[in-house]
């Protein structure tokens, strides 16, 4: 397998540091509101890196951390006559409604900035005695330009970075890139006691002590939105590595941004989409189908013309599917195997991990599932073939879409049974001529959205 290194700027093999073991932090949210489409993009991405590797038998130790204090949230707690724990504790719930409406696995280990204040108080003290770190007024600032490496992930010469930079009125650091550890308590703020009195940790170190924590000094990938390359992930790496005496992460992958109607989306045009509101409309489902559909480097456009392909494209997927369960119960064991269709079938497994070896390339890997797709509706479906092919083709077209964690809303057993029952009292009726009953077990299963088609080997049913 080989993914693009941020890092490098190239495709590298991918090679973890430990062989059988994959180390992956992924940056959570801010929980100050709803997620929008912006932050499922790399949810659902890297949820699918998660799940291939483990596919192709990586233990994957997977962690991802939620931002539970930040100035975001102490501002929407005074917003709402409420505190900074109330609105993290809200919004992490609505995010799980989220992230399981999205087919999100759920993380090794998610961990909150404010379990791990300890951590984050130790990373800074050792930063601070190897001369990273200098506190002034109980504020605690890294000295970025003693950190010889700064500007590798970002690939910017630090004189640019600098001529960038500002130091705003009343800051005490003491050059315009260095950024805060800790921050001192403001009245009315949330705290923990430190060496360098009340206060709160900043942003960034909470990453690097938490990956230090439950990953180790040096992990295999750390991934993100390209939005974080620059600062946060750059310094996490001047933190980490100042810190550890090692390299931090391996490889770094990054997924590109999402316009909206082909503008950038951002908050202050007010362009943005929660996650919750375009489900509402169109469901979870096409939303992952959507932040999958274009390879995770490439920027993506939103608009409701393309929610429309992705629910048909979806509709497609469960159609098949769907028919291949009823070519399946209707398929005769006594029919010898074919086996050019049975190496057909798995031909397609070959072309969907040689597509997502390929820097996890999504695109060509749904592209191998509809290949497979066409080869079941024009040689198993409506065709005189085994169960062993029925199966076989069922089993791969589950395997595939399972990986991209798709195709995850196949209604249940029972509501199967129940239509099924329905279907088989039409065709005992039609079969006494009983029209009327037919008739009305006909507009009963129409008003359920359930249509009915006339097959060599019986009568199917989709759903509207």
């Amino acid at each position: 397998m080989k993914v693009f290194n941020t890092l490098s700027r190239t495709k590298e093999e991918f090679v973890p540091v430990n062989e059988n073991e994959v180390k992956i932090y992924a940056c959570g949210p801010t929980v100050y509101n709803y997620i929008h489409i912006g932050n499922a993009r790399p949810l659902c991405v890297f949820d699918v890196l998660r799940k291939y590797l483990e596919y192709r038998g990586y233990n994957v130790k997977f962690v991802q951390n939620f931002t539970d204090v930040d100035d975001k949230i102490i501002k929407r707690a005074n917003e709402e006559n409420s505190t900074f724990e109330e609105i993290s504790k809200k919004y992490i719930n609505e995010f799980w409604t989220d992230a399981h409406g999205l087919n999100f696995k759920d993380a090794s280990i998610h961990p909150k900035a404010t379990e791990n204040i300890d951590e984050i108080i130790e990373i800074i003290k050792s930063l601070e005695e190897k001369g990273f770190a200098y506190e002034v007024d109980g504020d605690v600032y890294y000295r970025t330009l003693k950190f010889k490496g700064y500007g590798k992930l970002s690939h910017q010469p630090i004189d640019d970075l600098k001529s960038g930079a500002r130091i705003a009125v009343g800051d005490k650091k003491e050059d315009p890139l260095d950024f805060a550890l800790w921050k001192a308590a403001k009245e009315g703020e949330p705290y923990w006691d430190s060496p360098w009195g009340k206060g709160r940790p900043g942003w960034h170190i909470e990453c690097s002590a938490m990956n230090r924590k439950y990953l180790g000094n040096t992990i295999d990938i750390h991934c993100g939105g390209q939005d974080l390359i620059f600062p946060h992930h750059e310094n996490e790496i001047a933190q980490s590595e100042a810190a550890n005496d090692a390299p931090f992460s391996k490889y770094w992958m990054h997924n590109g941004y999402i316009n909206v109607d082909n503008v950038k989306m951002s908050k202050s045009l007010g362009n943005f989409k929660t996650v919750r509101e375009i489900a509402e409309v169109y469901g979870y489902e096409v939303i992952r189908y959507f932040l999958i559909s274009s390879h995770y480097r490439s920027p993506i456009n939103f608009s409701l013309e393309i929610l429309e392909q992705c629910k048909s494209a979806l509709e497609r997927l469960y159609t098949c599917r769907d028919s291949l369960d009823f070519a399946i119960k209707n398929a005769s064991d006594e029919i010898a195997d074919d086996s050019e269709l049975i190496e057909r079938i798995r031909a397609r497994k070959a072309q969907f991990i040689e597509a997502m070896d390929d820097d996890l390339n999504t695109a060509d890997g749904i592209a191998a599932i509809f290949d497979l797709v066409s080869d079941i509706n024009t040689q198993i479906i409506n065709k005189d073939v085994s169960k062993n092919v029925c199966n076989t083709a069922a089993n791969m077209f589950d395997e595939l879409c399972g990986v991209l964690g798709i195709v995850y809303n196949r209604k249940s057993n029972d509501i199967d049974n129940e239509i099924e029952e329905l279907i088989e009292k039409r065709q005992q009726a039609r079969a006494n001529k009983d029209w009327a009953t037919a008739d009305a077990i006909r507009d009963e299963l129409k008003a359920k959205g359930i249509i009915l088609k006339d097959t060599p080997q019986g009568v199917t049913w989709v759903k509207e």
